[in-house]
Parts: C-alpha cells; sequence; structure tokens
C-alpha cells in the first residue's frame, strides 16, 4: 500500500514524493557490511563510485571519530542530499551528521562544497564538531563568520567544505565583484551548496537582498516630524489600512501637519516624504516587537526566528525615521554599489542540496525557486508527541489568562516547559506575569540570543519554565532531564499562532525527539494579529473555529509566497545583466581586453603613453579606467532601476502589466549603462595623468568610495508610495 502511495505521490510531483526505496536498499546492503568494516584497522579512502561500501566506511569513521554511529535514516538523509535533494529529517534525527557525510561526499568526488547555514554560531558549532569525522576521510573544513578576516575568509574558502551563514557567503561574493586587483579575491567558483535549515535559508530569507554600499553622506531624519506625528491620533489624523501594514494621514490629519509646518505638503514632495516616512515609523513599527534598541542602536529583529538581524536594515529613509523616533543618532547611508538576492545567491551553485525539519510545507517555492524536490526522511524512532487541538478564546486577554493557568497547573507538576511567543515584548510580559504568580522562568529572546544554546539545551530539566521568542534553538538538542520522561516529557506551548504553519511545527519539533514522550497546545485569540491582519472580513466576533485560523495561515503563507514570486520577477531579468557585467568585468580584471578596446578606440594616444610609461603601466592604467566605469555605471543602473520600479505599478492603472513595463524599460536602459561605459572610459583615457609612476586616480576623477560595509536592506513593509496609492484606488473600487 505505502509503494502504490509513493508512485501516485511521485507521478503528481506533489511535495515529499521523492521515492526512498533505493536509498533504503543502499543502507540495507551496507548493514550487511559493518562487521567487516569494523574489524578494518584503518579505513581504506571511501568512494561514490561503490555507494553501499560508501554508506559503510562513513557510519564506521563517524562511529570512530565522534563517538556517533549514523542511524539507517541519517544515511538514507545523506544519500537523499548527494541525489540533489532536500531532506526532511524530524527535530533530533540527526541532520548535523548527515549532512557532514553529504558534503564528504561531494568532496570526495573532487568538488568544493559550501554547507550554508542560518547563523555564525551554527557554523562554527557544526564545522568544528566534525571536524574530526572530515579528517579521518581526507577532506578539509573550515568556517567563517561576521568576524572573520579577510585572510581568514581566504583560508576557509580554501579547504574543500566550508561552513557559514548564508549573509556572509553573499556579502563576500559582493566584495569580490567590487575587487580591482585579482589577487584580492577569495571566493572560489561555485560548485555545491549544501543548505542547512533549508526552508528559513531559502523561503524565510530568500525576500531580503544583501547589499554592498558605498561611503555617501550621513542619515538624515528631522526629529521634529517624529515629534510632530507623535501628536496625531489614529481614527482622527491618521488611519491604517485592514491589515494594518499601510498608514495614511486624513484630510484631518493633512490639514494639521500643514499648519504645524506652516506649508502646503502636496507643494513640497520632499517633506510629505519625511511626514509619511516618520508616521510609519510611529504608527507600524513598535519597539521590542519589529526592533530593538541596544548599544544606541536600533536592531531589527527576524520575524520568523526572533532573532536580532545582524547588520539589516530599512531602506535609509525608514531607518532614519525609527532612529529620530527613538532620538538616536542617524546610522550612515550609502548608495547601493551591487546587491544580490538569496535566490541569486543559491542558484549560482551548480549543485544544490539541503536539510530542513520542515521542507514540505514550502516544496512548491524550493521547486519552483531552486528546482529542488523534498525528501522525506522518517524518523528513527516514531514519534509520540501528544498535540492538543488549539485552545480558542474570542478575547486576548482571556487566552493570556487561560496561558498563565495552564502554565502555573503544568509547572505544579515539574514537567517541563517551553512557551513560544510571537514577540520580545510578549516574551518579557509573560516573564513578568509568572514572576508575579512565583514561578521562575529563563527568557529566550533577541535581547539574549547570544546565550541561546545554552538556554535551550537546558529547556527539558524537572520544573524549567523557558519562555522563548521564535527561535527555539534551532539546531540544539532538548534532552530531558532526570525523571521528566514519566511526567510526559518537554511540554511545548505557543501563545499564538504564527503566520506560517512551519514555524508552529517548529516549536512543536521541540518535544519528542528520538521518541522521547512530549506534548503541545497552542492558545489563540480572535484579537490575534494572524486573524486580525488576514482574514478580518471574515471573523465576525465569538470564538474563532479551526478552520479559519487555518485559513488565515494559508492566506498569509500564499502573501509571503506572491512576495517571493514578485521579488524574483523583477529581479530575473537583473540576474540575467548582472551576469553578463560579471563575465565583462572577469575578462577585464584577468586579462587585457580592457586595453585591447582602448587601444583601439584611442590609438594615436595609446601609441604616445605606450612609448613614454611602458605597455604593463598603459595596461594597468586601462585595466583600472574600466573597472571603475563599469562600476560606476552598475550601481547607476541599480538606481534608476530602484527609481523605476518605485513608478512602474502606477501603470496597471492603464491596464498595463508593471512587470512587463519594467522589463520594457529596463533592457534599452542596460544597453545605454553598456555604451556609457565605453565612452566615459575612452573620455577619461583621453584626459587622464598617466606617468610611468601609473594612473592619477583622484585627478582621474575615478577615485572609489572611501568606505564600504554591507547589510541586508528589509524591504519597505509598507510598499512604495505608488503601491499604496494603487492598493488604496483598488480597495476602492471593490467596496463599491
Amino acid at each position: 500500500m505505502a509503494s502504490i502511495t509513493q508512485r501516485i505521490r511521485r507521478l503528481l510531483e506533489r511535495p515529499g514524493s521523492i521515492d526512498l526505496a533505493p536509498f533504503e536498499r543502499i543502507v540495507a546492503a551496507a548493514g550487511k557490511r559493518e562487521d567487516r568494516v569494523r574489524e578494518l584497522d584503518e579505513l581504506p579512502e571511501p568512494s561514490l563510485d561503490d555507494l553501499t561500501e560508501f554508506c559503510a566506511i562513513v557510519r564506521e569513521a563517524a562511529r570512530r571519530t565522534l563517538g556517533l554511529r549514523p542511524y539507517d535514516v541519517q544515511l538514507v538523509g545523506m544519500l537523499a542530499m548527494l541525489s540533489g535533494n532536500v531532506a526532511e529529517m524530524a527535530t533530533g534525527e540527526g541532520k548535523t551528521l548527515s549532512g557532514a557525510m553529504a558534503a564528504a561526499g561531494y568532496a570526495l568526488q573532487g568538488k568544493r562544497v559550501h554547507v550554508i547555514s542560518v547563523n555564525d554560531y551554527l557554523a562554527q558549532r557544526d564545522a568544528e564538531w566534525m571536524g574530526p569525522l572530515y579528517e579521518t576521510l581526507g577532506v578539509s573544513v573550515g568556517w567563517i563568520g561576521q568576524t572573520s578576516t579577510h585572510e581568514e575568509r581566504r583560508d576557509a574558502y580554501a579547504k574543500d567544505v566550508t561552513y557559514g551563514p548564508v549573509s556572509e557567503i553573499g556579502f563576500d561574493v559582493l566584495r569580490d565583484r567590487t575587487r580591482v586587483d585579482s589577487a584580492d579575491l577569495i571566493m572560489p567558483d561555485p560548485e555545491v551548496a549544501l543548505v542547512d535549515e533549508a526552508d528559513s535559508v531559502l523561503v524565510d530569507e530568500a525576500r531580503v537582498p544583501l547589499v554592498l554600499a558605498g561611503a555617501t553622506d550621513p542619515g538624515n531624519a528631522v526629529p521634529e516630524m517624529a515629534a510632530l506625528v507623535r501628536q496625531l491620533v489614529r481614527g482622527y489624523h491618521y488611519e491604517l489600512d485592514d491589515q494594518a501594514r499601510n498608514v495614511h494621514l486624513t484630510s484631518k490629519g493633512i490639514d494639521t501637519v500643514e499648519q504645524a509646518l506652516g506649508i502646503d505638503l502636496y507643494d513640497t514632495p520632499a517633506t510629505l516624504t519625511e511626514v509619511n516616512l516618520a508616521l510609519h515609523a510611529h504608527a507600524l513599527l513598535a519597539k521590542d516587537v519589529d526592533y530593538i534598541i541596544r548599544d544606541g542602536k536600533v536592531h531589527l529583529i527576524n520575524p520568523s526566528r526572533g532573532r536580532v538581524a545582524l547588520l539589516q536594515r530599512w531602506p535609509d529613509g525608514l531607518q532614519a525615521a525609527v532612529e529620530a523616533k527613538e532620538a538616536l543618532p542617524p546610522s550612515a547611508t550609502g548608495e547601493i554599489l551591487d546587491s544580490i538576492t538569496v535566490q541569486g545567491l543559491i542558484t549560482r551553485y551548480p549543485q544544490r542540496c539541503g536539510m530542513t525539519g520542515t521542507a514540505v510545507a514550502v516544496g512548491d517555492q524550493l521547486r519552483e525557486f531552486y528546482d529542488l524536490k523534498v525528501a522525506v526522511v522518517p524518523p528513527n524512532r516514531p514519534c509520540v508527541r501528544t498535540d492538543s487541538p488549539d485552545r480558542l478564546f474570542e478575547y486576548r486577554m482571556d487566552k493570556d489568562r487561560a496561558l498563565v493557568e495552564e502554565i502555573v497547573e503544568v509547572h505544579a507538576t515539574g514537567r517541563p516547559i517551553l512557551i513560544g511567543t510571537l514577540d520580545v515584548a510578549e516574551s518579557e510580559r509573560l516573564s513578568l506575569t509568572l514572576s508575579g504568580r512565583g514561578l521562575e522562568c529563563v527568557v529566550l529572546n533577541a535581547k539574549n540570543d547570544a546565550e541561546e544554546a545554552s538556554i535551550i539545551a537546558k529547556a527539558g530539566e524537572r520544573g524549567s519554565i523557558t519562555v522563548s521568542t521564535q527561535m527555539a534553538g534551532r539546531g540544539t538538542d532538548i534532552r530531558l532531564g532526570e525523571g521528566v520522561e514519566e511526567l510526559g516529557g518537554l511540554y511545548v506551548i505557543g501563545s499564538g499562532r504564527q503566520t506560517s504553519s512551519r514555524l508552529d511545527d517548529q516549536l512543536r519539533g521541540r518535544a519528542g525527539r528520538q521518541g522521547d514522550p512530549g506534548g503541545s497546545v497552542f492558545f489563540v485569540s480572535g484579537e490575534d494579529e494572524l486573524i486580525t491582519h488576514y482574514v478580518a472580513d471574515e471573523y465576525a466576533r465569538g470564538v474563532p473555529d479551526h478552520s479559519l485560523v487555518g485559513h488565515a495561515q494559508r492566506v498569509a503563507e500564499g502573501v509571503d509566497m506572491e512576495i517571493h514570486r514578485n521579488t524574483w520577477r523583477y529581479t530575473r531579468l537583473l540576474e540575467q545583466h548582472r551576469g553578463q557585467v560579471l563575465e565583462l568585468r572577469g575578462k577585464v580584471l584577468h586579462g587585457d581586453s580592457a586595453a585591447q578596446a582602448l587601444a583601439s578606440a584611442a590609438a594615436e594616444r595609446w601609441s604616445s603613453l605606450e612609448e613614454t610609461v611602458g605597455e604593463e603601466v598603459l595596461k594597468e592604467a586601462a585595466r583600472q579606467i574600466v573597472l571603475f566605469h563599469l562600476d560606476r555605471s552598475w550601481a547607476d543602473h541599480l538606481a534608476y532601476l530602484a527609481e523605476l520600479r518605485e513608478g512602474i505599478h502606477l501603470r496597471a492603472l492603464g491596464r498595463l502589466s508593471p512587470i512587463d513595463e519594467f522589463n520594457k524599460e529596463a533592457k534599452p536602459a542596460y544597453e545605454r549603462m553598456l555604451a556609457e561605459v565605453e565612452s566615459r572610459s575612452i573620455e577619461t583615457f583621453e584626459a587622464a595623468t598617466i606617468t610611468a609612476d601609473g594612473l592619477d586616480h583622484e585627478e582621474a576623477g575615478i577615485k572609489r568610495p572611501t568606505a564600504t560595509w554591507t547589510y541586508l536592506v528589509q524591504e519597505n513593509p509598507f510598499g512604495t508610495e505608488w503601491e499604496r496609492i494603487l492598493n488604496r484606488l483598488v480597495t476602492k473600487v471593490r467596496r463599491r
């Protein structure tokens, strides 16, 4: 029966439809060789020409070096990844070891592997933990993090297997794209990407571009605007849309602002923009929910993980508005020199695979955007966790009261409890409430995420209460303390449903590892953000039912899917052009194409200089000139496309497709950019002072930014001004 079901799923190409039977047969055959391999004094170098022997050898290597004998299902997961799939393996099933064995397998084929994780901690921990296994197999391993120096990065990338967070690998790609000396390059050609926590990296992070910026001016926001909008009243001076994602001034609000500033807002677009940004920061971004203040700076909170989003920021205007709101000095701004999406980064690799505990739910996205299929690996031991139905309430106050009573009651038995909250503010409110009831708890949120591993590892001890935001220590096992198994194991409580069912499943999966007992339950109210933002029109008060909650999550997931798809639609052509620019740049950086072009275009000038400064000096000068104008023109092109996209949505009012219109204008703009690179390079070459000592960059006007930095730019959650105008028009039409 199972095989028939698998064939049907495979025929329909549904997520999780990969047939595991071939892998299971290989692993079963490897099991018969285990005793023979164990008797060997020295293990032979494994080869993927014989997968059965490979499985037997890596299993024994792991046992000898790590004290871990891989389960059959871990070997199945390894084979699934070696076949180019995403292996879905439940929490506690040993994904780290499976991933290391798969990475070693690729490396033994002579391929360089990047194991891409969600943060520095996991990259370093896994590289060091799995190091002895790699060494025994004859594979070198390294890791990078935010604090890694240029030389440390170069050394790490020279290894067979390199562990690193997705953002740092992306930043290194961007930095290499602006090098003017080939000796400074550190990134090897991409070959294999093995993505840990694949759903988080490939889906949750996929909407956030990674950016390389060059210094321009300090940030600028008017503190008076922050003070002004703070006096405005919601519902009178300004209104929020149904999903509380957009905000706009009412006619009374416009009058009030104009009177306070003594101007006509619509005659001064720059001031109108400042007011709107200040209003967004005031009305739609909440401290300890969307961001925290640490060390005198605004730090964004990643909504999918509850962690501080290091180096992540909103577009400069909104970032400065939030800083003004919190009376903080504005951070420096910069022009974008280049950027890359996670999708663009990962699809550079000819071979891709990954692992996670929750992949089926995003299987369609993995296939559409990354050409990856999901292989669902069964657990080593059946999961016996008890997942109770949601507890539903009409009002949040009733939900919070019942949540606390549940914690008090369960704690009295000694059973450990892990509570997953929706944001930092809620985690701290709950902590205070529990303290008021005489219960001690440990809080894990974005303010102390550096202690995450040590906190979460103790969550299974008898009598412990751990309050966490949506991070819950992914990658860290929660082992049950003494006597906890008899109490029912770890009890996981969700204070509300997340916008993605995957995030709920990740929290729930903290309990019941490796056949341990456990339980979970979620508390939901009709006033929760999930309901009020996504199904407000379908909810007519009263206690919401389970189907409504599920529907709200599906709507939210659909919105995220469309945002991801729309981002890719607008960047697909850009990625093609970027690839062509990088190919051209590579020829200039590593060869003499710049010299040939300028010698042909300015033959008289070239011949004259060649006699006085020499051929090699002239070639280097040509290289620096063309590289500068290529990089400068590309930055200008990116700025033009950003401005184009800002207003392109208004064309939908004329029944035109915004994406088609965008591409129609982007193509000739790209051709103009290439022509400008040529003309500017020739102009600079004709006028520049070039001596035997080389090119005078500053005199030639090709001085590069004094400083560059990298960050993740959080897309404006409120959309562009044109998008907001269009959405309001569409809403009015629908209501009519």
